[in-house]
């Protein structure tokens, strides 16, 4: 590892809307000879003049303020088989080659991205292979980019690859026993087919003198605690040793591809404590051993050289909308009151929940691409170019085999990975690796470090909008809050408000209403809003709103019924099983989005936490989430399990059929379900009026504890 050195860029371009810009940067950047790929480096960043894709740059360009970084170098993505070969708006992957010797450089990066089954944990990001295709994976997709990058023409290039991001951590996360398990992910950790492929390209890309393998290894918020990460690194040893691939294939690896988790957190250690309680116990860390990506990068590489990768491997990591920077960026630690308020008033990274992914509102640029910028870090890279989205918003039809996500969609009211948390996405976003012009405004508007002249129609603007005023509850449920208040006014325009329940962002929202669910019923909260405007200026708080959720109880008198049975005879083993079925009693359709059920216990001693399962269902486990949430101190029912669906429409008459369903306390302890409020000891489906039926947060079948 080298001495801290910016990524010097190529500066000549194929396309006229960003020649004058190249031009520009001629004057400020010498430019040193391409380095000979013949002789292997154990860092390729070291020197190199790395290529700026001239179709993203061309992009950032037209934007306001993107001038200033038009001219950064960011990964190619090469996302389906058509992408090598290109098409009338995109380049192929030999002309992006040939561009680079055009630019004068001698490092080009790309991103290889097309497993079967690929992203089993993520509907937005699905590729065009199925579970199976294996075959075609190697012959029509790894094979061609092989011949390709190994043509002599290239011989000079540095070719640095990201293998086939967030594959082996879903295996090692979401393929069993997790709130966030899949039954795809199950199926690709059954046939072996994301090892294998990612071992074959390992291996084939890895012959190849001057390409430099970085496999991807997720981020902090998903792997950094002890369960995950062992796990993982031995995760990354077995597919690095498959299809003849071997270590010596590995020269690092990446960390927060196509994530948002802080560099690094300034205003706190995960060693701190308050009141005796330490920061690992806060709700935002959750007892993760890291608090940050640089401190996860650098232990991650000292666990994998242990699991025996080479000793010196380096690691990347992806800044490209890492910066959270912006008027809302603390400056200090937060209060002593608690750990919450001194983690949540101090953290940088300010999503709702640290496995929120897609398009996320309030990011901004990170560093700049940088070489060797800490002990064990080969470079800060953009691996995902600011500007492409991660998935759509509503469901789109499309020819690139990608789904939608809801956590893309944000309404959504998220699942067991994000805590059941919002989402945190932006609105009106296009399919994945699609242009996003306001994300990028939206990132250069939170650059940190800033972007200096970053141009564009809000560098003048410092006004910021009025405060918002009327805060009311216009709609109260023993779990959800619905609010609304009046609009802000602004000097350019108000482009959304910020929501706070008891000083901590809970949401966003685009108009002038919102609804804060997940509550616990008879418990006051409070509220307050603030407007942002187009530039980043944040208004002053509103008022503050006090809103009490309503008592629990109640029976639901909607047109929708819970069926159940006990699919578990013990009552005292270490997991609650039960079948559900959601029948539509009435004489409409119902759109299956809106609903929720609740199946309410009391855990007893142990854990707090909790996995839940889905086993089989009728219409899929994949179009399921479930998660536990806290319901307050009723008789046996402390405790509930939330089942929602991701979408679809239940027509007048019909049923979901069975759903199978079981949950378990993280330290395995058992239940004792002989007062839990909702069980019964029924073993066919029958009526069940302890299950409640919630749709858009109102009770529609069922009494309430």
């Amino acid at each position: 590892m080298s001495s801290r050195g910016t990524i010097m860029h190529g500066l000549r371009r194929r396309l006229a809307a960003v020649s004058a810009l190249a031009m520009g940067a001629a004057l400020a950047v010498a430019i040193p000879s391409p380095a000979s790929a013949a002789a292997r480096v154990d860092n390729p960043y070291v020197g190199a003049t790395a290529y700026v894709n001239p179709d993203w740059s061309a992009k950032a360009a037209a934007e306001p303020g993107g001038a200033a970084i038009a001219d950064t170098p960011a990964f190619v993505w090469m996302d389906r088989i058509a992408a090598i070969e290109g098409s009338a708006t995109a380049m192929s992957l030999r002309e992006h080659l040939d561009t680079a010797l055009d630019q004068g450089a001698n490092l080009f990066q790309v991103v290889i991205y097309d497993l079967p089954g690929r992203d089993c944990a993520a509907l937005a990001s699905n590729g065009e292979l199925g579970p199976t295709e294996l075959g075609r994976y190697k012959s029509e997709y790894i094979d061609p980019i092989s011949d390709i990058l190994a043509d002599p023409a290239y011989a000079n290039l540095r070719i640095v690859t990201i293998i086939e991001p967030d594959s082996l951590p879903n295996i090692v996360t979401n393929a069993g026993g997790t709130a966030g398990s899949t039954d795809a992910c199950a199926t690709m950790k059954a046939n072996g087919n994301y090892e294998k492929g990612v071992g074959y390209a390992l291996h084939t890309l890895g012959a190849i003198p001057n390409v430099y393998n970085y496999v991807d290894a997720a981020h902090h918020g998903w792997l950094g605690w002890d369960s995950n990460m062992g796990p993982a690194a031995k995760e990354f040893k077995k597919a690095a040793t498959s299809e003849g691939a071997t270590v010596a294939d590995v020269s690092g690896f990446i960390v927060n591809t196509a994530n948002y988790s802080a560099l690094k957190e300034p205003n706190f250690k995960v060693t701190d404590s308050v009141n005796g309680t330490t920061v690992r116990q806060s709700k935002w860390i959750d007892w993760n051993y890291y608090v940050d990506e640089l401190s996860f990068a650098q232990a991650l590489r000292t666990l994998l050289v242990s699991e025996g990768f080479n000793s010196n491997i380096g690691m990347l990591i992806d800044t490209a909308r890492n910066g959270w920077g912006g008027s809302a960026r603390p400056t200090a630690a937060g209060p002593l009151t608690s750990v919450d308020t001194y983690v949540n008033g101090g953290r940088v990274d300010r999503r709702i929940h640290a496995g929120n992914w897609c398009n996320q509102t309030g990011a901004g640029i990170g560093e700049r691409p940088t070489t060797a910028p800490e002990p064990g870090i080969d470079a800060y890279v953009w691996a995902k170019p600011p500007g492409e989205s991660d998935g759509n918003s509503a469901p789109v039809e499309n020819d690139e085999g990608k789904g939608f996500d809801r956590m893309c969609d944000p309404t959504y009211t998220g699942n067991g990975r994000n805590g059941n948390s919002m989402s945190g996405a932006l609105p009106n976003s296009p399919l994945a690796g699609h242009w996003f012009s306001a994300q990028f405004q939206e990132l250069v508007r939170n650059a940190y470090p800033a972007i200096d002249g970053s141009g564009g129609g809000g560098d003048d603007d410092t006004q910021a909008p009025s405060a918002p005023t009327g805060v009311t509850a216009t709609a109260k449920t023993s779990s959800s809050v619905s609010l609304s208040w009046t609009a802000s006014t602004d000097n350019t325009g108000v482009t959304g408000y910020d929501v706070f329940r008891n000083g901590v962002k809970v949401g966003s929202a685009t108009t002038t209403s919102y609804t804060d669910s997940g509550l616990t019923d008879s418990t006051a909260y409070s509220y307050t809003v603030k407007a942002r405007d187009a530039a980043g200026n944040v208004s002053a708080a509103s008022g503050t709103l006090s809103a009490t959720t309503s008592a629990g109880g109640g029976t639901g008198t909607g047109a929708l019924k819970v069926q159940y049975k006990n699919t578990d005879s013990s009552a005292t083993d270490n997991q609650i099983r039960m079948a559900l079925q959601l029948v539509n009693t009435g004489s409409t359709a119902v759109n299956l989005s809106t609903v929720k059920l609740r199946y309410w216990f009391t855990p007893e001693a142990g854990a707090s936490t909790f996995g839940t399962s889905c086993d089989y269902a009728v219409i899929g486990c994949g179009t399921l989430t479930h998660g536990v949430k806290t319901a307050g101190s009723a008789a046996g029912a402390s405790h509930y399990l939330e089942v929602g669906f991701g979408s679809g429409t239940l027509a007048a008459g019909a049923s979901t059929g069975e759903i199978q369903l079981r949950l378990n306390k993280s330290d395995w302890s058992n239940f004792n379900e002989a007062d839990d409020y909702s069980r019964s000891t029924s073993t066919t489906l029958a009526d069940s009026v302890k299950i409640g039926a919630y749709v858009t947060g109102a009770l529609s079948w069922g009494t309430a504890p």
